[in-house]
């Protein structure tokens, strides 16, 4: 099998302009192919037209004639095993105690999957609700004047964070184990649809996310395993420097052999009841900012030029990081073309937002989280806890500013610039629910973050034009984009360096940042355990 790489076609290419590529490309005829399918397609956009760069597996006949004749073309390679070898072996299966995994995010879900396949029959506890349940919750509080629920919200429930979010599946890490491509025939396995197996930057949507999340738990409990909502870890038992037992909020406690914490990165108080323990906490860099909406059309032109709004195409993501002279950077985060901006809070009296795409992506706005860097030298000294009292300072003001009913703060991005407070909407209508209050963001964000973000709108004009738009809304404020702490723990076991049997992983472990890294990091949690 060959694997060929960077085949460019116009937008509004046929099947038979791929096979006459692959063809012309090996210098072979029609009757020398034997297979051809996708692995990867791509939309570039970058020299200032579009095109879609494919990579493609292909099976040929008298496939080493092929290669001596190509040489050393670098589209042409043999294909690699790209296979994921779960690790079963020397698993113990006569426990008495089952392993306990806290959370059912990506990362709890699939270090139980992997552990129940294996036989292990885990528990996993989560402190929300199915996802189901969830989310008539969080749309109640968004719309309907539902009063804010903070054990069942945008944060906290099955599927974590993600499931109200744009469902993004592409990631920056290292994937050597092949990891990836294993997730997403999963999540194809449970109802994901199958574009995501081959689109560079694949999502689901939180419309079709949540019966991923669903079918991942119900093969969880066929295997053995139980998954039980509204059980919130608000304690642990540590002794003789190993984690024996957590303790749950109605006062049960349970013992397990290995614990798994899979939590979000807005467990703040899970953090918190853990540090009183002595487990130890490092600050890590975070960001803060805001969302931008602009008209997701103006986005397409910008980006697509003539073929905006082509079908093949779909509405135009958009990345970008400026370096500023403030010594601050200033990037996109989770952006969410034809989405919505959310109400994302986990704790009451508190204003949080984020974006959320639908798998269509069929909403007028764009928007994206504008963040600019935080560092742990920007906290009191001291305390590796600082980072989120600082998010929490940010969070209580938007909500007065919002006039204390959960509603967001917002600005139009030409009075940023001029350095006033806005008074209304301009020609772009902001989605957040439950509503904004017009105002000037630097009465509750940091005057560094203002000045970082208006020093960055040129800079991202020149690559996204139009992103300058007077109307532009920004609402505040974006603070969760991941969590502010990391726990330590070994680069071989993973446990936690200071205490055995105790596994923290995903987001709010810092180790993950997204659906996929936290839901490999949980399989690689997993695979750990199966070792011993």
């Amino acid at each position: 099998m060959l694997q060929l790489s960077q085949i460019l076609l116009p937008v509004d290419h046929s099947e038979a302009d791929l096979r006459n590529a692959v063809l012309k490309l090996l210098r072979i005829r029609e009757e020398d192919v034997i297979s051809l399918k996708v692995k990867q397609r791509a939309i570039d956009a970058r020299r200032g037209h579009v095109e879609f760069s494919f990579t493609l597996l292909v099976e040929v006949k008298e496939e080493a004639k092929v290669v001596r004749r190509m040489g050393r073309n670098p589209h042409v390679q043999p294909a690699a095993d790209e296979t994921y070898r779960q690790i079963t072996e020397n698993v113990v299966r006569t426990q008495p105690l089952r392993p306990v995994i806290v959370g059912t995010g990506p990362c709890g879900l699939f270090c139980g999957l992997l552990l129940a396949r294996a036989g292990l029959k885990p528990l996993l506890l989560e402190r929300g609700k199915a996802a189901g349940d969830r989310a008539r919750d969080v749309t109640g509080f968004w719309r309907r004047g539902w009063d804010f629920n903070a054990e069942s919200n945008v944060q906290f429930g099955e599927g974590g964070a993600g499931t109200f979010s744009d469902g993004k599946l592409y990631t920056q890490i290292r994937d050597r184990e092949h990891r990836i491509p294993w997730l997403l025939r999963e999540m194809v396995a449970a109802g994901a649809p199958e574009d995501i197996l081959i689109k560079s930057r694949p999502h689901i949507g939180t419309d079709r996310l949540i019966k991923v999340v669903r079918h991942v738990r119900e093969e969880i409990i066929a295997l053995g395993g139980e998954v039980r909502f509204g059980a919130r870890v608000s304690d642990v038992v540590i002794e003789d420097g190993a984690m024996r037992a957590v303790v749950l909020a109605d006062g049960e406690t349970i013992e397990a052999p290995r614990i798994v914490f899979g939590i979000g990165h807005s467990s703040r108080d899970t953090f918190e009841m853990l540090h009183r323990h002595g487990v130890p906490f490092e600050a890590k860099p975070f960001s803060i900012g805001v969302r931008i909406e602009h008209p997701q059309k103006l986005i397409d032109k910008a980006l697509f030029g003539k073929w905006a709004g082509h079908e093949r195409l779909g509405s135009a993501p958009y990345k970008f990081v400026a370096h500023c002279g403030t010594g601050r950077a200033a990037y996109s985060f989770c952006m969410c073309p034809g989405g919505l901006v959310v109400a994302a809070t986990s704790e009451p009296g508190m204003v949080v937002t984020n974006g959320m795409s639908s798998y269509a992506r069929a909403e007028a706005n764009a928007n994206s989280g504008f963040m600019v860097d935080v560092r742990p030298q920007d906290m009191p000294a001291g305390n590796e806890l600082a980072g989120i009292e600082f998010q929490r300072q940010i969070e209580r003001r938007a909500f007065e500013l919002g006039g204390g009913d959960y509603r967001a703060p917002a600005q139009l991005l030409g009075d940023l610039l001029a350095g006033r407070a806005s008074t209304g909407p301009g020609k772009v209508l902001p989605s957040y629910e439950p509503g904004v209050v017009w105002t000037d963001l630097r009465e509750c964000l940091p005057e560094y973050v203002i000045e970082t973000i208006q020093e960055a709108i040129p800079r991202i004009d020149r690559s996204v034009p139009g992103f300058d738009l007077e109307d532009a809304v920004l609402t505040g404020v974006e603070t969760r984009s991941s969590a502010p702490v990391r726990i330590p723990r070994d680069a071989q076991t993973l446990e936690c360096v200071s205490v055995k049997h105790f596994y923290p992983a995903g987001e709010g472990a810092g180790y993950a940042g997204g659906i996929i890294s936290a839901a490999a990091d949980g399989m690689r949690v997993a695979e750990a355990i199966l070792r011993e």
